[in-house]
């Protein structure tokens, strides 16, 4: 009996499926073929960017093609991340994206170019650090109590700086602002390091920093270190209590940084960067590197970091709007 040619719908999509996962198997094989783009929406020098050059390296000696490091700093961070949300799916474009970018910014900014759920593609959550409250040297306190009296004493003269507007840095003051009762002026620059360089010269009173970017200075001495602004004391500077067993009960903010890439990635792909990425975090001399510096690594899949970063939306959506924070 000659054929008719007809194919049942059910062959026809499985027949598709089939095509769809080969040719997904095979663009995972054949990744990299040219240079990976990382974006960092934050300047040079920060943690982002030092752990987006780390890894950058890495995949470079794994897969033999170079990673570049492209920094977008301005906006909290979204200038960069909206540059990836409207890239190309292919895996060559990713961003190194942080509890700011893609947790706490859809709550702040009233018009925000990009959703961090919609528009992205979780690949891999890099590491959370602690954070931590510093100070400039002349800034006449030396306990979390001692800060807040001086702020009630003198309102809207104490002031503190920030990475910009919608990072963890601005979050954590304008809650200590908000849990503390006080009246600080907020200082944004772009990016840590400005900040920090601001603030060791005198021109700012205090920074919410994360530790890794931090602690050197204080311990060559150019900044003093009050308190840790998570839930528990860290490792790396045990001597100094949380501010919410110094002073506010309950006040906790850690960190965060990962990589992301455009929506519709290949699922391959994105599975052979988290594989990758978790080898390179997990290495022992990171390990320790993190350690030291008050920082950690908890591996998660693609799925467990889509659900992660679900999860912090919705508590820092609660935490904004119960201290009443918002940029525009």
């Amino acid at each position: 009996m000659k054929s008719t040619g007809y194919k049942s719908p059910v062959t026809a999509h499985a027949i598709a499926a089939a095509l769809l996962l080969a040719a997904g198997t095979c663009a995972a094989q054949s990744y990299p073929a040219r240079p990976i783009r990382i974006v960092v929406p934050f300047p040079a020098g920060g943690i982002a960017d030092l752990f987006a050059r780390v890894i950058g390296q890495k995949f470079n000696e794994a897969w033999g093609q170079p990673a570049v490091v492209d920094n977008r700093p301005g906006a909290g961070g979204n200038i960069g991340a909206e540059i990836v949300a409207k890239s190309p799916p292919d895996g060559y474009t990713l961003v190194m994206g942080s509890i700011g970018t893609h947790s706490v910014n859809v709550s702040l900014f009233s018009k925000l170019a990009y959703d961090p759920i919609r528009d992205f593609a979780p690949v891999a959550l890099v590491m959370e650090a602690e954070g931590l409250l510093v100070l400039h040297p002349s800034v006449p306190v030396r306990t979390v109590k001692e800060l807040i009296a001086l702020a009630k004493a003198r309102p809207g003269q104490v002031a503190y700086a920030s990475a910009g507007y919608g990072t963890a840095s601005h979050l954590a003051g304008e809650l200590f602002k908000s849990m503390a009762k006080v009246d600080m002026v907020h200082v944004p620059y772009k990016g840590n390091v400005p900040a920090i360089t601001d603030l060791i010269s005198g021109q700012t009173s205090l920074l919410f920093a994360t530790m890794p970017t931090v602690l050197p200075q204080v311990q060559a001495g150019r900044l003093r270190a009050l308190a840790v602004a998570s839930s528990s004391r860290s490792p790396a500077a045990p001597e100094l209590p949380t501010i919410a067993e110094a002073a506010l009960p309950g006040y906790s903010v850690t960190n965060w940084i990962g990589l992301f890439a455009p929506v519709g990635t290949p699922r391959d792909i994105v599975v052979k960067l988290n594989g990758e990425t978790v080898r390179i975090m997990q290495a022992p001399d990171i390990q320790k590197r993190l350690a030291n510096e008050g920082a950690k690594f908890t591996p998660k899949t693609p799925d467990e970091f889509t659900a992660f970063v679900k999860s912090e939306i919705a508590k820092w959506a609660k935490v904004v709007k119960d201290a009443g924070i918002r940029v525009d």
